[in-house]
């Protein structure tokens, strides 16, 4: 089958249901916009029912990504009762997973990277989910067998073949090689480097790291001038790099700070008594076990459905107008304290008052990058090329316009492979201005979304890898993450909502201005400490 009628027949079979199909069909495909429509009613600002019912609480986190969740589970920890917490668009936000065709897979983020030392909210909540065991303060914890990636854990094809690990390495010239050597090299001293003040450079949580203007210069330039100021110009350095601020960032080397890219590769300091450096945490369905650790904790009885349409603060406390799509019903949430656990861009919508704390949506919202998170179930695993290098849980492609993809089945503890697999593809979605490009996202057809998805796999294996699919289910994330650009960390709305200590608190991993767990769960921790003090 040629690529380009793959293409068409998926599109004609978008609404297919059947789960066997003759050689020659394309695989269904269904596409997912998780919080558009309800995130579109509260920007343009419909009609919504007259409210049928109320309740009253102390505290209300709307919200239950990360930020929301942890600061739950710290107010649930401490013996807090009055709270209650608001499902939000969707439910578990991006750290939230699926099942496809009885393989659990993740439908946003998929891995942790192991805490640093500075992480210890994070390592206390790894040690209570009996992840991480024993001191969760230890420089070199011991984490669970089962959440620790498998060998081989990631991969790279380039010059046509695969090679261990995603730093390009075959087929380099020396100079190459030299100015990979040499960028390493600067990192590991930045990874060292302290400013006047004491502090590391480059730290997670990102409030955690040095004010020295000599460090936080780095944030009014982009990477890719900061690389050609130190003379790194070799172009699979150059692919590497960008790889990395588009997997974390959702943009490349030409948008994203030289700080915010420095601070991916400096910033990293976790250790593991049975892992190596740089070993990273994972389930099958991605980080959604940690996020339904959290949420079962915070008890289902506190938990509402629904979304928050208009936070009004007043001297008696606050009030909280909800939308529950699935009743069609309206209802109000009376607390005396509320955690904004949203992305900036939904809260700048929803909180009525919010330029009374200093937020200007004009100069301080962040851009945000779009995303396709889109799962392949495959009815056998494809044929390797060269079988002395086996498929890894990450395999990406050197060049390439995704971000390569996981394999759900990777962590599976048995003898033989399973019978289906799913591959997990990502793709951060930059070919067109994040403003055009969600506007065509909203009517965008299921095969030009499957031609982005699938990329990097017919670059890896060919058109053939279409015969293997059974069925395609992509998850569009218009606004899946904030863009660290440059300016990022001098914008004073966004101080200003960090500080903020009154009857509305803000916890979200915008707040940092880049999207990563243990940023979302820093907001929510700081969040919670202010109700519980």
């Amino acid at each position: 089958m040629k690529r380009r009628d793959f293409l068409k027949l998926a599109a004609a079979t978008s609404l297919a249901g059947c789960s066997e199909r003759l050689p020659w069909q394309a695989p269904p495909v269904s596409v997912h916009m998780p919080g558009m429509e309800l995130g579109h009613r509260l920007r343009d600002r419909l009609p919504t029912p007259n409210p049928t019912r109320q309740r009253s609480v102390d505290v209300a986190i709307l919200g239950s990504g990360v930020a929301g969740l942890f600061a739950g589970w710290r107010l649930a920890q401490a013996g807090y009762r009055d709270f209650c917490l608001l499902g939000g668009p969707e439910p578990l936000g991006n750290t939230a997973g699926s099942v496809l065709g009885g393989v659990p897979c993740p439908t946003g983020a998929h891995y942790l990277p192991l805490p640093s030392m500075e992480s210890t909210h994070v390592r206390e909540m790894l040690a209570e989910f009996g992840v991480l065991h024993g001191d969760p303060f230890a420089l070199r914890p011991e984490y669970a067998e089962r959440a620790l990636v498998h060998a081989p854990d990631e991969r790279l094809f380039i010059n046509a073949a695969w090679q261990d690990g995603i730093v390009p390495q075959h087929g380099l010239g020396a100079d190459d090689q030299a100015q990979i050597r040499r960028f390493f090299g600067e990192i590991a001293r930045l990874r060292e480097a302290r400013g006047q003040d004491g502090r590391r450079a480059f730290v997670i949580p990102l409030a955690l790291s040095s004010a020295d203007p000599v460090f936080t210069a780095l944030a009014t330039e982009t990477f890719v001038a900061w690389l050609n100021r130190q003379g790194f110009t070799a172009p699979p350095l150059r692919w590497y790099a960008d790889y990395c601020c588009r997997d974390d960032y959702g943009a490349g080397i030409e948008q994203v700070s030289a700080w915010a890219g420095l601070h991916y590769f400096a910033s990293r300091g976790g250790h593991a008594a049975n892992a190596e450096d740089g070993a990273v945490l994972t389930w099958p369905d991605g980080l959604q076990p940690l996020a339904q650790g959290l949420r079962s904790r915070i008890g289902a009885a506190r938990w509402i459905d629904g979304m928050a349409l208009q936070v009004s603060e007043h001297k008696q406390g606050v009030d909280v107008l909800c939308f529950d799509a699935a009743r069609n019903e309206a209802f109000t949430l009376h607390a005396k304290r509320v955690i904004v656990a949203m992305p900036l861009h939904v809260a700048a919508h929803a909180v009525a008052n919010l330029a009374d704390f200093g937020f200007d949506k004009a100069r301080d919202l962040p851009a945000s990058a779009s995303w396709l998170v889109s799962n392949f179930l495959l009815n056998r695993f494809p044929q390797e090329a060269d079988p002395h290098q086996p498929l890894a849980w990450d395999n990406v492609v050197y060049g390439g316009e995704g971000l390569g993809w996981v394999v759900a089945t990777h962590q599976w503890i048995r003898q033989a492979r399973p019978a289906q697999t799913v591959f997990t593809a990502y793709r951060a979605l930059d070919h067109l201005p994040p403003q055009a490009l969600r506007a065509w996202l909203v009517n965008a057809p299921p095969a030009e979304l499957l031609a982005l998805a699938s990329s990097d796999l017919h670059a890896a294996y060919g058109n053939g890898f279409a015969r293997q699919v059974q069925q395609v289910a992509i998850t569009v994330r218009g606004h899946a993450m904030a863009t660290p650009a440059p300016g990022f960390l001098a914008r004073p709305g966004i101080a200003a909502l960090c500080a903020a200590d009154r009857r509305i608190l803000f916890a979200h991993a915008d707040l940092s201005g880049l999207s990563v767990f243990e940023e979302a769960a820093w907001w929510g921790e700081k969040a919670a400490g202010k109700i519980l003090t």
